[in-house]
C-alpha cells in the first residue's frame, strides 16, 4: 500500500474517534500546552491541546477528559505546533537522492508529505521508472503523492527520451494507488493549439476525478493563459514575476510560488501577496527542484518558509501556503494539510515563528523525527537493473567526436546564452572564427562547445551547437542529468577534455563530472538511470560539494551551475535549447541551423 494517505482510512475509524473526542475511550496520545497555529483562520491558540487515536485528530482544544493510563503525552511546553509541511511540487531526482534517502533527509525539517512528479525518471524508463519510485517511496514514512508525467516528450518531435507517454498510459496510471493527479501539462503549446495528445491526457485525469497541473512558462497573461487554465489544469509553478503569479490567482489558478536550489523565483513573486490586497489562499509554496547540499545546509518546504517570511510574508500566512492551499489544491484537505478533528495527525514542533526551528515531527500519530534526527526506520530499496544500467550510447566518443566543420574562415553561429539562478535562456548571434576548418571555443567570449548525445537507444544522434554565461577558462564538463530526455550533454573548451568528460559518465552509468587537462577533478555517479544515487543526502552532499569546487577551479562562479547546465537542453521553455536533434527555437517551437545564413 503506497503511503499517500493516513494510515487508516476514515471510514474505519468515525467511531473510535468520536468516542476519545467524547472522553468514552482514551486518545493514544495528547499533545499538551501547545500554540496551534490554526490554519483554517489564520489564528495561533494558546494553551492548546490535540488527542490523537489511530494516526488521526480526534480533538483539538482542552483534551484532559481523553487521557488515559496508557495514553502517552507530550508537553508542548508553550512551543508552536502547526500542521506537517507539504511541498506541491517536487521533482526528487533532481535531489539526486533515491525516494527513501529524500525522505531522510527533509522530514526531520517538518515536511511531512510531497507531491512528486517524477517525470525525470519517466523519460529515461517511462511507467515503470514511475513506479520503482513510488515502491523505494513506500517504505518511508513520508507521504508520497505521485502526479502522472505527462509530457515524455516535453514537446513531442523536438528530443528523443527513452520512453514516451500517451493517453493510454495516462488512463491506466489513474487507476494505480497513489496516482493523484496529472503531472506539469509542459506541452502548453500544444494545448493552447487544441492539440488532440495533450487534451486527451486532461480528458483522462478528469474522468478519473483527479486533477492536472500545469506548467505555463511564458510571460504572457492574456487570451494564451486563460485559454491554459479554460482546459482544466488548476496550478503552476513557472511565474517568475510578480504580474504571472498575481494574473494566475486572479483567473482562479494555484500560483505555486517556487523557491528551489537554481530557481530562486520567490522574492519577486511573492509580491504578488506582499505588493498587493489579495487573499493568499491561491498561492503555494513549492521547490520544484532540492540539491542534497541545499537539503543538508539549508533545510526543505522551511526553508521556504523563512524565505517568505524574510521578504515580509506573515508567518501563519506563509504556514497556510505550505499546508491547508496545498491540500486544497490537490482536493486533499479532508484528509492533511490542517489541525483539525479526523485529518491525520501530522505536526510539526518549532519554538520560533521566524526562524521555523523544527525539533520535532509526527506523522500518522508518530514521532518520526526529534531534533534533526530519524527516529523511525525503513527498508532500503533496490532499484533493478533495467534502472542501473540506462547507458546505451551507439558510438565511441572521442574528441573527433566534437569536431564542428565549416568550409569558410568565419561563420555567424546561434548561441545559448544561461543567467545565473535563472530557467531560462537567450538565443545569441556571433561570429567565430574557423580553425583548421572547423568551429571551435571561444574562451575570451566565454563561447563553449556544446554537444548531445542520445543514450536510450543507442541511435547514434547527436546535437551540436555554443553556450555561453558559464565563464570557464579551461577543461570541460558533462552530465546525463540534461532535462527533461536526459541525453548526455557535454560542454567544454576542447574536444579532448569533452571526450574524457562524455567516457567518464559512461563507465559511471551516469551522473554529472568536471574534468580539466586530461584529469577528472571532479565526479557525482548517479548511477540509478542517471539520475540518482543510493547514499545518504550527507554523503551526495559532500560529493556535490566537490563537485561545486571543480567548477569554481576551472571559472564558473555561477550558483548550482550543473543545474543551469541541465536546462540548456530543455526545449519547452524560452528561448533557445540544444537537444540531441539539434538547435530548438522555443518561442517559434522550430528547429533553426547552428551557422546562420547569411
Amino acid at each position: 500500500m503506497f503511503n499517500c494517505y493516513p494510515s487508516k482510512p476514515l471510514d474505519q475509524l468515525t467511531k473510535i474517534l468520536a468516542a476519545v473526542a467524547m472522553g468514552s475511550q482514551p486518545a493514544d496520545l495528547v499533545i499538551q500546552n501547545a500554540k496551534l497555529i490554526n490554519v483554517h483562520t489564520a489564528e495561533i491558540l494558546p494553551h492548546s491541546d490535540i488527542a490523537i487515536t489511530n494516526g488521526r485528530i480526534a480533538l483539538v482544544g482542552d483534551a484532559r477528559h481523553c487521557l488515559g493510563a496508557q495514553t502517552k503525552i507530550i508537553d508542548a511546553a508553550g512551543c508552536y505546533v502547526a500542521p506537517g509541511f507539504l511541498d506541491g511540487h517536487i521533482h526528487v531526482e533532481s535531489s539526486m537522492l533515491s525516494v527513501g534517502e529524500f525522505a531522510k533527509a527533509v522530514i526531520p525539517h517538518g515536511t511531512t508529505g510531497i507531491y512528486m512528479d517524477p517525470h525525470e525518471i519517466c523519460n529515461v524508463l517511462g511507467s515503470e521508472g514511475v513506479r520503482f519510485m513510488m515502491e523505494d517511496a513506500s517504505s518511508t514514512a513520508l507521504k508520497t503523492m505521485t502526479t502522472m508525467p505527462s509530457c515524455v516528450p516535453s514537446v513531442p518531435g523536438f528530443e528523443d527520451t527513452g520512453s514516451t507517454i500517451d493517453a493510454r498510459d495516462i488512463k491506466e496510471s489513474m487507476t494505480w494507488e497513489g496516482i493523484v493527479g496529472l503531472g506539469e501539462m509542459m506541452n502548453f503549446p500544444g494545448v493552447l493549439a487544441a492539440a488532440a495528445e495533450p487534451h486527451d491526457e486532461l480528458a483522462e485525469t478528469y474522468q478519473a476525478g483527479k486533477i492536472a497541473t500545469g506548467h505555463y512558462a511564458m510571460p504572457e497573461t492574456g487570451k494564451g493563459l486563460n485559454a491554459y487554465i479554460a482546459s482544466g489544469i488548476r496550478c503552476c509553478h513557472e511565474s517568475t514575476r510578480e504580474e504571472e503569479a498575481l494574473a494566475k490567482m486572479r483567473l482562479g489558478m494555484y500560483a505555486m510560488i517556487r523557491e528551489g536550489s537554481a530557481w530562486q523565483d520567490l522574492k519577486e513573486t511573492i509580491k504578488a501577496i506582499t505588493q498587493h490586497k489579495v487573499d493568499s489562499r491561491m498561492a503555494i509554496l513549492v521547490t520544484d527542484d532540492a540539491h542534497p547540499h541545499t537539503l543538508v545546509t539549508y533545510g526543505h518546504v522551511d526553508r521556504l518558509l523563512r524565505r517568505a517570511i524574510e521578504e515580509g510574508v506573515d508567518p501563519v500566512t506563509a504556514i497556510q501556503m505550505v499546508t491547508i492551499n496545498c491540500a486544497q489544491c490537490f482536493r486533499m484537505d479532508a484528509e492533511i494539510g490542517s489541525i483539525a478533528p479526523s485529518k491525520a495527525a501530522d505536526l510539526v514542533f518549532f519554538h520560533d515563528l521566524q526562524k521555523i526551528d523544527v525539533f520535532r515531527v509526527i506523522i500518522d500519530g508518530q514521532v518520526a523525527a526529534e531534533n534533526g534526527v530519524m527516529l523511525q526506520s525503513s527498508k532500503s530499496y533496490l532499484y533493478p537493473a533495467v534502472a542501473t544500467h540506462s547507458m546505451h550510447i551507439k558510438q565511441q566518443i572521442t574528441a573527433e567526436s566534437f569536431r564542428i566543420p565549416c568550409e569558410k574562415p568565419q561563420a555567424r553561429v546561434r548561441v545559448i546564452e544561461v543567467h545565473a539562478a535563472q530557467i531560462g535562456t537567450t538565443g545569441k548571434e556571433v561570429t567565430l572564427l574557423t580553425k583548421n576548418g572547423f568551429l571551435e571555443s571561444d574562451c575570451s567570449r566565454d563561447v563553449l562547445k556544446a554537444a548531445v548525445f542520445e543514450r536510450h537507444h543507442a541511435t547514434g544522434k547527436v546535437g551540436y551547437g555554443f553556450v555561453q554565461g558559464f565563464q570557464i577558462k579551461r577543461g570541460a564538463m558533462a552530465s546525463t542529468v540534461a532535462h527533461d530526455a536526459h541525453n548526455l550533454l557535454v560542454i567544454g573548451t576542447n574536444d579532448n577534455d569533452m571526450a574524457l568528460a562524455a567516457n567518464t559518465l559512461i563507465q559511471s552509468s551516469g551522473g554529472m563530472v568536471v574534468v580539466a587537462d586530461g584529469k577528472v577533478f571532479g565526479l557525482v555517479s548517479l548511477p540509478i538511470a542517471g539520475l540518482m544515487n543510493d547514499q545518504s543526502a550527507e554523503e551526495m552532499s559532500k560529493r556535490v560539494e566537490e563537485l561545486d569546487t571543480a567548477w569554481q577551479e576551472i571559472g564558473c562562479s555561477l550558483t548550482s551551475p550543473f543545474m543551469t547546465m541541465a536546462m540548456v537542453s530543455l526545449p519547452c521553455i524560452p528561448e533557445l535549447r540544444l537537444t540531441d536533434r539539434g538547435l530548438v527555437d522555443c518561442n517559434k517551437f522550430e528547429f533553426v541551423s547552428l551557422i546562420v545564413e547569411t
